[in-house]
């Protein structure tokens, strides 16, 4: 079992014991994912989208960041696609001791983590899910993707999914001018994403942390 953390925020994460890490940033889980993959990411995009939005999020883990996509795609009406990997789910018992539904207002938390790997699942109007139990090298699509969540653990607990052959791999299955937002900012980060195509900038981060990065596919 995972331990359960409260954050500054009074939002909820994790921490795993496989990885000596927390999910989530403990100046706010909810702070940290509505800042980076919501605001930064997916909202300017799906708000100037003519047609359905695809996301892919490197690190289904809780499952919040789904779930603020899922309830942005509902506020806004426009269609969202996402697909998530994740090798290392969190247990279904462990997720219903978050508090997500109550902090955002969003039903359907548990859909995330109850429905079955590997298939498609219309869980609103406007929010279609699929999430695989898969390590992200051993992903394959013919999807190409508007917008990458990249939310992997920390480069020093999983360092072969910040490398340039890594960020490659991505690039190829994201739209031109497709961004990808992540909460690291380590020059290693910002090195392996210009050498895959990305262009990069730094943002100001969430709480006190000082940058993330956002990156948009030449």
């Amino acid at each position: 079992m995972e331990r359960l953390i409260v954050t500054e925020d009074g939002s909820h994460s994790l921490y795993s014991f496989r990885h000596n890490q927390q999910y989530h940033s403990l100046q706010g889980a909810l702070n940290e994912s509505e800042h980076i993959y919501i605001n930064l990411g997916l909202r300017p995009v799906l708000e100037n989208a003519a047609g359905p939005v695809y996301v892919f999020e490197m690190g289904f883990g809780t499952g919040l960041n789904a779930l603020l996509a899922w309830k942005l795609a509902d506020q806004l009406r426009k269609p969202v696609f996402y697909t998530t990997v994740e090798a290392f789910p969190v247990l279904p018992e462990e997720a219903s001791l978050l508090n997500y539904e109550a902090l955002t207002g969003q039903a359907g938390f548990m859909k995330l983590h109850e429905c079955a790997w590997s298939e498609k699942n219309r869980l609103s109007e406007n929010f279609s899910f699929q999430k695989e139990n898969i390590r992200l090298q051993d992903y394959t699509s013919d999807v190409l993707f508007d917008v990458i969540f990249y939310d992997a653990f920390d480069p020093r607990a999983q360092p072969e999914l910040w490398t340039s052959e890594t960020f490659l791999e991505i690039a190829s299955r994201t739209k031109p001018e497709g961004i990808l937002v992540t909460y690291s900012s380590k020059g290693i980060v910002k090195r392996a994403l210009a050498a895959a195509g990305f262009t990069v900038k730094r943002h100001k981060g969430p709480g006190r942390k000082t940058h993330v990065l956002k990156a948009t596919k030449n």
